[in-house]
């Protein structure tokens, strides 16, 4: 089968920059769907209809022409952050071909001489700021794709907030074009307000402070969330994220979410983890925006409201922590089934009842109940003696 649709990336070198398959399918093609900026790009001999991309984008002009000789132009890789990345989700490979340019990462690490597999490769295009924050590691390279013209400024300004005033940003204009420019400062230092709408950010992640950014492991310290005491503390949550054992691209139920803290760090065990926080009580759902975006696990998505009614119609989860509400009527047996087959569970008990809930639980369904109990060294006097916090009873089970 030839594929009736083709992907063309292009630079800001346009036309004459284009190979000359790129070149050839754009000749032979009806229609070329793009924005207006790549549009303009073409040269007269390009005969085929225009057509800029719908605002709100969707990919309907060009998958509604299936089998008709279609160019869709995007820039640089389309497969790197871009169109011919969400076309391909949705046509089988022989629909589809995809001619490729250089990516503005591949120009960017060209001009400041970075090994491109030792850089982080972000976007905040359409996607929030807080995806950053788990790459702010002292020594760290960044290359972002930029939302708008005022990104390096916010980005400027998430590193100040983020202990990190001192790394140096470099924003590089236009690149691979006529009007190419870069410019240079610190973090901390910052001023240029608004830069040229098509930019990349490169940043060199510095701190004059000894801030060293927060680890990925899970147990993050309990001082990094703003919470109201409803906090699974940071040695059990470390267990309790074992226990759970995130993986790439799995969706998490955090019911009664309280701060959020199992969900967060389940959320930056990977870039593809993502997380239902479901909580009912308005003050702890503004703590878990906050920790949300401080912490850097933009793929939680908080839903306000009462387990387990606010349960129905959620996508299905692969595991599922149960930290509030276990004695609420139906909230046990909700989870467990609406969990997919082989997903995992996981609560925790604190009281008498709670404990007693998963006992229970524990006789219909099976599975491992674990009794946690930390102590801690703290004065006596003039003597150290071990503090202990309440004990936690953990259920873990994995659904046939």
């Amino acid at each position: 089968m030839i594929p009736w649709l083709t992907v063309v990336g292009i630079g800001e070198d346009g036309y004459p920059g284009l190979g000359k398959s790129a070149r050839r399918a754009l000749l032979e093609a009806q229609v070329v769907i793009g924005g207006p900026r790549q549009l303009a790009l073409l040269p007269p001999c390009i005969c085929a209809v225009r057509e800029p991309w719908p605002q709100p984008f969707a990919l309907a002009p060009a998958l509604d022409r299936r089998g008709t000789p279609v160019c869709v132009l995007a820039s640089g890789d389309p497969m790197l952050f871009g169109v011919g990345a969400s076309l391909a989700r949705q046509l089988s490979a022989d629909e589809l071909q995809v001619l490729p340019a250089p990516s503005s990462y591949s120009l960017a690490a060209a001009r400041l001489g970075w090994p491109l597999q030792e850089v982080a490769l972000l976007s905040v295009v359409a996607r929030p700021l807080a995806g950053v924050v788990r790459h702010l590691h002292p020594g760290a390279r960044l290359l972002v794709l930029s939302n708008d013209g005022h990104s390096p400024a916010a980005l400027a300004a998430l590193l100040v907030d983020q202990g990190f005033g001192a790394s140096q940003l470099q924003v590089l204009e236009h690149l691979g074009g006529p009007l190419e420019r870069r410019i240079a400062g610190r973090a901390e230092a910052w001023s240029l307000t608004e830069a040229a709408a098509l930019n990349l950010v490169a940043i060199e992640v510095l701190s004059e402070t000894g801030e060293a950014g927060l680890p990925l492991t899970p147990g993050l310290p309990d001082s990094a969330y703003r919470h109201d005491g409803q906090l699974t503390k940071r040695d059990v949550r470390a267990v309790t994220l074992a226990r759970l054992a995130p993986r790439p691209g799995e969706l998490l139920w955090d019911v009664g979410a309280g701060c959020g803290s199992i969900g967060i760090e389940w959320a930056r065990s990977h870039p593809g983890c993502r997380v239902l926080a479901i909580e009912a009580d308005a003050g702890r759902q503004a703590h878990i925006l906050h920790n949300r975006d401080q912490l850097g696990a933009p793929a939680l998505q908080l839903v306000a409201g009462q387990a387990p009614e606010v349960l129905a119609g959620l996508a299905t989860p692969d595991a599922i922590f149960i930290g509030g509400g276990l004695t609420a009527p139906g909230v046990l047996d909700a989870c467990w089934t609406a969990l997919r087959p082989g997903g995992r569970l996981v609560a925790n008990a604190v009281t008498l009842q709670t404990e007693a809930a998963l006992v229970a639980f524990r006789e219909r369904h099976g599975g491992d109940l674990t009794r946690l109990q930390v102590a801690q060294a703290q004065p006596l006097g003039a003597f150290d003696t071990w503090r202990a916090a309440l004990p936690i009873t953990l259920l873990e089970v994995v659904k046939p």
